[in-house]
């Protein structure tokens, strides 16, 4: 058996995290969701707030809110002026798309929808697609993540780190990952449900499971920008 050294395993570990979007049935064990959480628990925050709050959904409660959002998401497509009733709390995207962000956001959309035979005139599969967000990917673990309303912005950059080392900590024990803001429009319905209070706001949520190796969707890979193009180095 070859032993990876620290550096080759943490590397790996992110290298090979994905948004997986095709999962197996394959139950996730309690113990290794609850290791992955407290691992987790170890990621900075300003002046260690630590402004997490997570929510685990399997089973019926998953399904529950799978079926719930799942029927809004189809209401919502045959009358677009429920959108007023499904509003994000925050703007996780910007009002106007400006590049190269919107060329990276088109480019991994086409990609993603040519690689499952989606054209662009494809509404019927493009709503079936973008409704696997709400069925989890089918993966049997749903997060779903929330923070007090009374935090700042800052929080919020303190939730990414706590989210990516779940997503690296899930990578080493076989597991992989799919953060989803998708869900955030359906709060309404999602809160209350997983008994949030008043006082608490939404983040995203995730899925957590096996990823299904047969699944061509899971050969998506995105680009990403070389590290001379985003780094400035100053003497």
């Amino acid at each position: 058996m070859q032993y990876l050294s620290q550096t080759e395993a943490v590397d790996t570990a992110i290298r090979s995290r994905m948004s997986v979007r095709a999962f197996t049935p394959q139950a996730v064990a309690r113990a290794d969701i609850e290791a992955i959480l407290e691992v987790a628990s170890r990621a900075p925050s300003g002046t260690n707030c630590q402004p997490w709050r997570v929510y685990v959904l399997q089973g019926a409660s998953r399904d529950s809110l799978v079926d719930q959002v799942c029927a809004a998401h189809d209401a919502l497509r045959a009358d677009p002026a429920l959108a007023e009733s499904y509003r994000e709390e925050y703007d996780y995207y910007p009002e106007k798309w400006v590049s190269p962000y919107i060329d990276r956001r088109r480019e991994n959309g086409w990609g993603l929808y040519g690689l499952l035979g989606i054209g662009k005139g494809d509404k019927d599969k493009m709503h079936a697609q973008h409704q696997r967000n709400y069925r989890f990917f089918d993966a049997p673990v749903g997060l779903m993540f929330t923070i007090d309303r009374v935090m700042g912005r800052g929080s919020l950059v303190d939730y990414g780190a706590f989210m990516q080392s779940i997503m690296v900590a899930a990578r080493g024990r076989g597991l992989h990952t799919c953060p989803q803001a998708a869900w955030n429009g359906f709060a309404k319905i999602i809160m209350p449900h997983i008994g949030a209070g008043e006082g608490e706001m939404l983040v995203c949520g995730m899925a957590l499971g096996y990823a299904d190796a047969d699944a061509p969707v899971n050969g998506f890979v995105t680009p990403r920008v070389p590290m001379a193009e985003f780094t400035h180095w100053l003497d």
